[in-house]
């Protein structure tokens, strides 16, 4: 299975439109859009718009600049395209796809101990699947993924503890501008920040 994902549009309609040109040109079975697809509501309309030709599954979370409205918006203006994985989960095939939007900074902040329960409670459908994907706005705590300047970690502990506890195969992150595009490891767990640009990632 081949998944495009990417995170932190804010809006950008052109970033989105190289990202449906990319869908069009890796043609994956899925794409994930990891949070912050808002500057805080602002720019959500028309921002899906590039992808309605490519007759694919989204998967969305909000992040800390996005509100659980925005996501309602997008279910209701495109219906036969949205996952909702914000505290819900899905399976495509034997790949099962959890999840938690919001952040734990910000307006549209979420305490870690409500990070931590959505995501139990979306991994619950999908916990017999053969692989897991899980799909969060923030990082993982004290990994290359949350650091901003030298000695500071911004990630979330409860990510990093579930992904810990739960062993999902990936984990799909954003949030961290500073480190888009780079990748990790939990165990076995491959951690990626996916970033504007999208990246492809086999399953």
């Amino acid at each position: 299975m081949r998944i495009l994902a990417a995170s932190d549009l804010h809006g950008d309609i052109k970033a989105a439109e190289k990202l449906a040109e990319k869908a069009k040109k890796e043609k994956p079975d899925l794409i994930v859009l990891a949070g912050d697809l808002t500057i805080f509501g602002s720019g959500l309309e028309g921002l899906l718009a590039p992808f309605t030709d490519l007759k694919k599954k989204i998967a969305v979370i909000p992040g800390n600049h996005d509100s659980e409205a925005d996501i309602f918006f997008l279910k209701k203006r495109y219906p036969d395209m949205i996952y909702d994985l914000h505290s819900y989960a899905f399976r495509v095939g034997d790949v099962g796809f959890f999840g938690c939007g919001l952040g734990n900074i910000g307006p549209n902040e979420i305490t870690e101990d409500e990070i931590k329960n959505r995501i139990l409670d979306s991994y619950k459908y999908v916990k017999n699947s053969k692989r897991k994907v899980m799909i969060v706005h923030i990082p993982p705590y004290k990994t290359k993924l949350d650091k901003v300047g030298k000695d500071i970690n911004i990630g979330s502990p409860a990510v990093r503890e579930l992904i810990e506890t739960l062993k999902p195969d990936k984990c799909i992150c954003g949030h961290v501008h500073e480190t888009f595009g780079l990748e990790d490891k939990l165990n076995k767990t491959e951690v990626i920040n996916v970033g504007p640009k999208g990246k492809i990632i086999e399953i």
